[in-house]
């Protein structure tokens, strides 16, 4: 089994993915390994849809619809499934919607190294529409829930080469008090 740091450390966006897609079934274990993420108060204020076949499609016509175009978009057809990672803010004098949103952020990627791990394609893909009128209608968003975006998932191209990224210099990133 390969170490974790090499996992996080190997984790990058694929901008193309093939038509293939883990089933809902092989969804369920990882989701459920997301779902460890920190979550003060364990309040679990997020919660995933999927999107797969025609879903895409009305996706696609409500993000039209925001941006004001009389085409449809052809984003959400650029992999199988799509996961909606959907922040659900819940009351609480302890956790403040800010730290709940951050919480949901970190399932969602939890969620995108657990799918990288398992050999799907992942990248994530918001835009000024995740928090529109059409998109939240679409999404059938309660008053409490915002989007965060959508986990593009889909095979792994044959021809796909390695990602490659600049090193990262530790050292700039930590100081101490």
């Amino acid at each position: 089994m390969t170490e974790l740091i090499d996992i996080v450390a190997g984790r990058r966006s694929w901008s193309r993915v093939t038509d293939d897609a883990p089933t809902h079934e092989e969804l369920l274990p990882l989701v459920a390994a997301a779902a460890r993420v920190a979550d003060h108060s364990a309040l679990r204020p997020w919660r995933l849809i999927e999107l797969r076949g025609r879903a895409r499609e009305k996706l696609g016509a409500a993000i039209a619809k925001a941006e004001g175009d009389t085409h449809p978009s052809t984003k959400p057809l650029r992999a199988a499934l799509l996961i909606a990672i959907v922040v659900t803010v819940k009351k609480s004098s302890k956790v403040p919607a800010w730290e709940q949103e951050a919480v949901a952020s970190g399932a969602a990627h939890m969620l995108s190294l657990l799918l990288h791990d398992a050999g799907w394609g992942v990248f994530w893909r918001s835009g000024s529409y995740t928090r529109s009128k059409p998109v939240r209608k679409m999404h059938k968003l309660a008053k409490n829930e915002q989007l965060l975006g959508w986990l593009y998932v889909g095979g792994i191209p044959a021809d796909a080469k390695p990602g490659s990224r600049k090193p990262v210099d530790a050292e700039s990133l930590i100081s101490e008090l």
